[in-house]
This record gives C-alpha cells, sequence and structure tokens, in this order.
C-alpha cells in the first residue's frame, strides 16, 4: 500500500509524549496542555504516526476506497511504534451505519483484528452506537464531544482491561465517549490505540 519512500516519510510518534493522551511534547509528563483539566475516561492514548502527508493519503484510500489490505499494513506500523498495550481484550469503535455499508468494511474493526493478531488477544465487540451522529469534519473540539456524547453503550460485560482501537485520533471525542460507555460497564483501564493521530 505504501512504497519504501512514502514508508520513510512517515512521521512515527516515538516520543516525548503525553502521558495520557499520547500527543507529541517537549519533555515526558503526565498530562500536555492539550488534554489538561479535562475529564478524560480511557487511561491511555497512542498512535503510531503523525496524520500528515503519506499518512493522510494511506487513511484516505483505506477508508474511502476499498484498499481494505491497507489494515495489515497499518497493524505492522502500529506494532512497529507503539508497545504492547496491558489489556485482556480488543475491541473497537463500532461500525456508524451507513457510511460503514457503503464501504463494505469497517476499517476500525479491521485494524483491530489484525492487532489482537500480533499482540496475542480476543477480539470483542463491546460497543454498539445508540444513534446516529453527524460527520465530526470540519466540527470544533466542543463540537465534536457534544456531537458523540452519549452516542456508545455497552453491547457486552467488558473485562476489566480493554484495548479500544481507532484508525485516526483527532480530537479524542469520539475514543472518549467510546471509553466512558466502556467504564460505566465496568471497565477499569481502557487504552486507545490508532493508526495515525492529527498533531496539533
Amino acid at each position: 500500500m505504501l512504497c519504501d519512500v512514502c514508508t520513510r516519510l512517515l512521521v512515527r510518534l516515538r516520543g516525548p509524549l503525553c502521558g495520557r493522551c499520547g500527543a507529541p511534547t517537549a519533555w515526558p509528563g503526565e498530562r500536555c496542555r492539550e488534554c489538561s483539566g479535562r475529564r478524560i475516561a480511557f487511561s491511555s492514548a497512542r498512535s503510531a504516526v503523525s496524520y500528515v502527508g503519506p499518512a493522510r493519503a494511506f487513511v484516505g484510500g483505506w477508508k474511502e476506497h476499498g484498499l481494505r489490505r491497507a489494515a495489515v499494513q497499518a497493524a505492522d506500523l502500529v506494532v512497529e511504534v507503539v508497545p504492547r498495550p496491558a489489556a485482556d481484550v480488543t475491541t473497537y469503535i463500532p461500525p456508524d451505519g451507513e457510511r460503514s455499508r457503503r464501504r463494505g468494511y469497517h476499517p476500525a474493526a479491521e485494524l483491530a483484528t489484525e492487532l489482537a493478531d500480533r499482540w496475542e488477544l480476543r477480539t470483542v465487540p463491546l460497543l454498539r452506537r445508540t444513534r446516529q451522529v453527524a460527520r465530526q469534519t470540519g466540527l470544533s473540539l466542543a463540537e465534536r464531544r457534544r456531537n458523540v456524547r452519549g452516542a456508545f453503550e455497552a453491547a457486552a460485560q467488558p473485562p476489566r482491561r480493554v484495548l479500544l482501537v481507532d484508525d485516526v485520533y483527532t480530537t479524542g471525542a469520539t475514543v472518549g465517549a467510546a471509553a466512558t460507555a466502556l467504564r460505566a460497564a465496568g471497565a477499569t483501564s481502557i487504552q486507545v490505540v490508532t493508526f495515525a493521530r492529527a498533531v496539533r
């Protein structure tokens, strides 16, 4: 999916990073300016690459143009950069109805399955959507949070430690809402892993 040149151009997020949201920082710390003072339901978030340059084109082809094999390469890059999380099971942000039906597959679920194979975990669909939400593209951080608030609920009893997978971390609103639902159902540690992350 990615040639050698584009693979080398990917900006790996190896650190230093915020201990909570995984944003690149000048030095390691528990909370960065981006997540300081916020109530965050997940324990930590980590991503393989910055969502710029070749990563944007790669994700666009994967999500919108049917390049299903991209999940394999995305998982390889995640494993290269992100240490194996301490988790009992892997789950993913559930599909969003009409958009997923048009694609015919769900990138987050495929990435979760690939990572589970590499990290020797089970993949279980622990979440479901309670309603349709508007597209997040173009929304401010506050609007994104309102858009997804209460949009998820547990579909099954989660174990104590959950690895929550999505394709891209933009503001953390979606994974935050999903983690809130998992915590409400009994999970005590939710580690978020995504292929790419928007860096502000």
